[in-house]
């Protein structure tokens, strides 16, 4: 039986609380494929569906057909997210390379599943060595879009670049540095090349897929195509105020959030849009015009892998997740970069490396305070679309239902019906849950807090209550059931709570010192 023909279990029962095979014995063995989207630095709010003025039909199609989760948990950073959603375990029960864990690539191809992997890979290994079929990407945190070589690409121009990472091109061999051959190279445009050829490759192929599509945008250098830029020309000339209070009033209006318990956060802008003379402005403008165009571009990508699955009479026999690694980046990456002889290029080209900075930063991650490395909302939450197929219609719409990157490994394996005799020591210590029940509607139990720690930032969430801190600052408390955008510090008025916290915060924090130890 091809590919085609698994369309007709896409009926795969609801068995229990969550989604699993239909129990036709004909059919146990049949199941849905699974795409993982999962994007760079994008902040809270820069999809349309919740709030943007960005174009984002596609995205937002698939929010309206499956459930858009509002309180999806991440790292804070880029290498332990991507560590942690592979993995299903915290970080810091591991580590860059992914060590004392099995992957989800690996239990699935266990069974009977296909597995693919196009884009950013923050680590040193190769993927192929950890249950991936297939793999076309880079190992490393940035590159230039258009040209992440060290010379010219065909009729181009010098790159400005920030350092140089070992590209594996599949079964083409590895590179580095990796100059493209193609003059219309744009990495988000590449990787999406990939996974559609490895759908048409294997679209006769008997087994379903699971397909990782870490795409790097729209993480810094900001580059981004004409066309796209086009769109956004003066779009964000009345400055960062004015975007973000659109961007929240439409949120209120979404549904999205309500104001009485998600509050607008104060601002925190570099510097008041009116305090800027006309070319910091233009400046300014711009940063957010690429950066508005690359959300775009992603997208138009992620609208052509779907059109592919329609083509192919797979879309609904396939769940997908969306996300992004970590919130809106507050980073400004120019100090550290050698441009092509000593000066910018025009900015969102192969020779310019800028970034949208904090003020912008603010914007993309509106409502919430703080940015990408910390521990509050503006780091580590992202909104999360879950689709599960147009015959398979999800119970609620937006959900604010709390959720943690730990949880989505026991999820796709409940979805899918997987288990493993190899690794089954690692599946039932796994720290997440399966949040499949709230695709209907249900409350997830979760017996255990979240737990966050990145750098000098940590955190706790134990039902709506969230313990956090960052850098060397006093812990503070917020009651999330009134105050998600955490703007009132409860510390001093609920001391037990306080003090509960911390002390469960420290001792996981312990208890993987003792991991770590008996691993080394």
């Amino acid at each position: 039986m091809n590919m085609h023909s698994r369309i007709a279990v896409v009926i795969f029962c609801i068995l229990s609380l969550g989604f699993q095979a239909c129990t036709s014995s004909d059919t146990l063995s049949l199941k849905p494929n699974i795409i993982v989207f999962l994007v760079d630095d994008m902040g809270y709010s820069d999809l349309g569906c919740m709030g943007s003025e960005i174009s984002t039909p596609n995205l937002d199609q698939l929010a309206a057909q499956g459930s858009l989760f509002t309180e999806m948990h991440n790292t804070a950073k880029c290498y332990p997210t991507r560590a942690t959603l592979l993995s299903g375990v915290y970080f810091q029960q591991t580590n860059r390379d992914f060590d004392n864990t099995v992957l989800i690539s690996e239990i699935l191809k266990e069974n009977g599943y296909k597995t693919f992997w196009s884009g950013k890979h923050h680590a040193n290994f190769d993927p192929r060595t950890r249950g991936f079929d297939r793999f076309y990407g880079f190992l490393g945190g940035a590159i230039n879009y258009i040209n992440p070589g060290n010379a010219p690409a065909p009729g181009g121009r010098m790159p400005a670049y920030i350092g140089y990472y070992t590209w594996i091109l599949d079964q083409d061999g590895s590179h580095t540095p990796y100059i493209p051959d193609d003059p219309n190279f744009y990495s988000t445009d590449i990787f999406t090349d990939k996974a559609i050829q490895w759908i048409n490759e294997y679209k006769n192929d008997n087994d379903p897929f699971f397909m990782y599509v870490a795409y790097n945008a729209p993480h810094w250098p900001l580059h981004a195509k004409k066309e796209d830029m086009e769109k956004y020309k003066d779009l964000y000339k009345e400055g960062y105020e004015s975007v973000r209070n659109e961007r929240y009033k439409k949120q209120l209006e979404h549904g999205v959030l309500d104001s009485e318990s998600s509050p607008l956060s104060s601002p925190d802008y570099i510097s008041p849009w009116e305090e800027l003379c006309d070319e910091e402005r233009q400046i300014e403008s711009q940063r957010m015009q690429v950066y508005a165009a690359m959300i775009d571009n992603l997208d138009q990508n992620i609208g052509r892998i779907i059109e592919k699955l329609e083509s192919e009479n797979e879309i609904d026999n396939t769940i997908i997740f969306f996300l992004s690694d970590n919130g809106g980046c507050a980073e400004s990456p120019d100090k550290r970069v050698n441009y092509p002889n000593g000066n910018p290029g025009s900015m969102g080209e192969v020779d310019s490396y800028e970034s949208i900075r904090r003020s912008w930063a603010n914007v993309a991650n509106t409502p919430l305070r703080y940015y990408k490395t910390d521990s509050y909302a503006g780091g580590i939450r992202t909104p999360m679309i879950a689709f599960c197929g147009k015959n398979i219609k999800s119970k609620i719409q937006i959900s604010s239902e709390k959720i943690h990157l730990i949880d989505l490994m026991p999820t796709i394996l409940s979805l899918t019906n997987s288990s493993s005799d190899n690794y089954s020591e690692y599946i039932f210590d796994l720290p997440g849950v399966d949040f499949s029940a709230s695709l209907r509607g249900a409350k997830v139990e979760r017996d255990d807090p979240m737990y966050f720690q990145f750098n000098n930032g940590k955190a706790i969430i134990e039902d709506n209550w969230k313990l956090v801190a960052k850098g060397n600052k006093e812990w503070e408390l917020f009651d999330l059931s009134r105050d998600k955008t955490e703007t009132t510090n409860l510390s001093d008025k609920e001391p037990e709570v306080y003090d509960d916290l911390i002390e469960k915060w420290n001792r996981w924090d312990q208890s993987n010192s003792d991991i770590k130890e008996e691993t080394r």
